[in-house]
């Protein structure tokens, strides 16, 4: 598997971005000026103008979201700085749109089985006393929830509640809901493929959000209790972005 980015769209003057596709294994961003080994560092190779971009981390420059660097998908890098802050803003009203693809096995005791979730996910509890039937489809569904760290050196997340209790609600920093749209694919078994949509995002949100709703994406190996540790490959991938495009308004959408 390669381990080098593919350019999806370079940057112009009149779209003044990139987008680019980052393989799994590859880190998003560098951890500090000397690391070269992450998909940004590979983009501002290759457009040095990247560079000149002052974002909310030094190092990241103009890189707008991460993704995990167990996920491949697609990355969006501004290559000026009037972009950069514009869509800031666009990410903040919640018109930044992400998809990801992700396989998953049905297992309603995943999180249960799993410290720290609530009891239970409210949008999708029909579906954790009633499995999808085979070749079934579904309606889009919204998990919505606030986040906290958990686990060693917060390493992990886990979706918080009004209902959860005040223990968990004091570990929430910024009372923020984040919601994941869920649409569910054609199923065979306890496999089923999903699409998923998020305007903002938090850390392992998507990830976390179809663990809790009894859909823990296979080979996961922190949110799936059957592949916890695991080395294969995640079933996930970051598949499109859509914004609007500041110059004239109209939507602009890169998928894979």
């Amino acid at each position: 598997m390669s381990d080098k980015i593919k350019v999806i769209k370079e940057p112009t003057e009149e779209l003044p971005f990139a987008v680019i596709y980052k393989p799994k294994a590859l880190a998003s961003a560098p951890l500090n000026e000397e690391d070269s080994e992450n998909a940004f560092y590979q983009a501002a190779e290759l457009f040095p103008k990247l560079l000149e971009v002052q974002g909310r981390k030094n190092v990241e420059h103009g890189l707008l979201h991460r993704l995990d660097t167990a996920t491949d998908g697609l990355l969006l890098i501004a290559a000026t700085q009037e972009f950069y802050d514009y869509m800031l803003c666009e990410q903040e009203e919640g018109r930044f749109i992400k998809y990801y693809k992700a396989g998953c096995k049905y297992d309603n005791n995943n999180c249960r089985e799993l410290e720290g979730f609530p009891i239970e996910c409210p949008s999708v509890s029909d579906w954790m006393h009633n499995p999808p039937a085979p070749k079934a489809i579904f309606h889009s569904l919204k998990i919505e929830s606030y986040f906290r760290a958990f686990g060693k050196g917060g390493k992990e997340v886990r979706p918080v509640t009004k209902d959860s209790g005040m223990a968990a609600l004091k570990k929430v920093g910024k009372l923020k809901l984040y919601k994941t749209e869920l649409v569910m694919l054609e199923s065979c078994g306890e496999s089923v493929n999903v699409v998923c949509r998020i305007s903002q995002g938090f850390r392992h949100q998507v990830r976390c959000h179809l663990a809790w709703a009894g859909l823990p994406i296979i080979n996961d190996p922190i949110y799936n209790k059957n592949t916890l540790g695991t080395s294969e490959q995640l079933q996930f991938s970051a598949t499109a972005l859509e914004f609007i495009n500041p110059k004239d308004g109209k939507l602009l959408k890169f998928s894979l």
